[in-house]
């Protein structure tokens, strides 16, 4: 499976085995960022930048890669914490990617917070309202799909942290965002990002020691490969098995 972009750029994976339907015109979307340059509606981030996202706005990535977190309002630990405390205790949940040629949006849910934040330097991010998609119907077509790919991948995320075993949780953890957004390498295909294992962590509702031990364990029976640059590398067999 390979990530449902928008008509940006093709899809980073190259292999037969994970190649998406042949990748459209750019007319459209260049003359959508054409009108994003002249309304100002365009974007450049820095590395973990925030991206000051608010309910009821669509966002295209152009360029780059953004991440999402979440943040829980709501604590049985923290309890009995006066409301300063709780909220310098909340921890940011990672909740997966946003890649270039793909669609976000912010939903309003108490008591849970989403952000947004550019993942890689010189991220480019596209805004509108979405009746400004009116001025292109076909295009719109093309972000609701791109909508419910990403909720068909987010049944697969939840049906892989529904595992009773953490090792079975970041290992399905890890697949699905490689086959996602993975790129050749000599290995197999790599994440193009680097991720914390405290990111991972938060992820998969482990901590960071624990997967700092359990990469270990799966470098050590081969399902896995971390390169010079800390990039995870999923091997052709594991990924074409899963």
């Amino acid at each position: 499976m390979v990530q449902q972009s928008l008509s940006i750029q093709p899809n980073p994976v190259s292999s037969d085995t994970l190649r998406p339907e042949a990748s459209r015109p750019f007319l459209t979307w260049q003359r959508i960022l054409d009108w994003a340059n002249e309304h100002y509606r365009c974007r450049t981030f820095s590395k973990d930048e925030k991206i000051p996202a608010r309910p009821g706005l669509l966002y295209l990535v152009q360029r780059g890669a953004v991440r999402m977190v979440g943040v829980a309002q709501v604590s049985a630990t923290h309890r009995n914490l006066n409301s300063r405390a709780s909220t310098l205790n909340q921890e940011e949940a990672f909740l997966g990617f946003v890649g270039a040629g793909q669609p976000f949006e912010i939903v309003a849910q108490s008591p849970f917070t989403l952000h947004s934040y550019a993942h890689v330097d010189q991220t480019a991010v596209v805004w509108m309202y979405w009746h400004d998609l009116d001025n292109w119907p076909h295009f719109r077509r093309e972000v609701l799909d791109a909508f419910r790919y990403q909720h068909q991948r987010k049944l697969l995320w939840l049906s892989t942290l529904g595992q009773r075993r953490t090792i079975d949780r970041l290992l399905g953890f890890l697949t699905l965002l490689i086959e996602e957004f993975g790129e050749p390498c000599e290995q197999g295909y790599s994440l193009p990002w680097t991720l914390t294992h405290a990111q991972i962590g938060s992820a998969i509702g482990s901590t960071r020691v624990t997967v700092t031990r359990l990469m270990g364990k799966l470098r050590q029976r081969g399902l896995i490969h971390t390169q010079d640059d800390n990039l995870i590398c999923l091997p052709t067999d594991t990924a074409l098995r899963r």
